[in-house]
């Protein structure tokens, strides 16, 4: 498994070229974190042998930097002497295959993670395995698109309307049993007079 693991972008296609070609070849195992698990076919049928890369492995050098670092994850002695933890960053600024309102949104929800240069940066020491670590970033950065693409849900104003009606009796009804500890504390009092 070593020998698979890329060391730049362009690895990481020449792995997916030699996962298509186990599918092709005949190999019938499938690991849970290939992938095909992680992104499968659109279409809601199996997909065969056809590997399905995620939309933005599939110019994987011009958009992403892929890098990999000691982690501080599980592992043992392992992480030691392996280079496991998995960063990716891109420019969010000028990646196209990213609709313009969506990278503006993407750049306001996840601020703290855009250095000085405007690179988002992603990362994952969760496993000891650097494809899975891989898998996780591109993950992360898949749920990050898809939040930022998320329309915010439309309140009713007629669920606005009992909101503030049920807000409204909370406080009415807090404002009732404050005055009923008030007479309570002054009926305690003496009266030296």
């Amino acid at each position: 498994m070593a020998a698979l693991v890329p060391r730049c972008p362009v690895g990481l296609r020449l792995l997916s070229s030699r996962f298509s070609h186990r599918a092709a070849t005949g190999s019938e195992f499938r690991s849970a974190y290939s992938l095909e698990q992680l992104y499968p076919a659109r279409d809601g049928g199996s997909s065969g042998h056809t590997l399905r890369a995620p939309c933005c492995c599939s110019s994987l050098p011009d958009r992403l930097t892929v890098s990999y670092s000691r982690s501080s994850g599980p592992g043992g002695q392992n992480v030691n002497k392996v280079n496991t933890k998995a960063e990716v960053r891109f420019h969010l600024a000028t990646a196209d295959w990213i609709p313009e309102a969506v990278r503006e949104k993407m750049a306001s929800m996840h601020r703290n993670k855009i250095n000085r240069a405007g690179e988002l940066i992603v990362n994952s020491d969760q496993s000891r395995y650097q494809m899975r670590n891989l898998a996780i970033c591109l993950e992360k950065i898949r749920v990050m698109v898809t939040e930022a693409t998320e329309k915010p849900k439309v309140v009713s104003k007629e669920t606005t309307q009992q909101l503030i009606a049920r807000v409204e009796k909370m406080n009415r009804e807090r404002l009732r049993q404050k005055k009923i500890h008030s007479n309570i504390k002054q009926s305690r009092k003496a009266d030296f007079d």
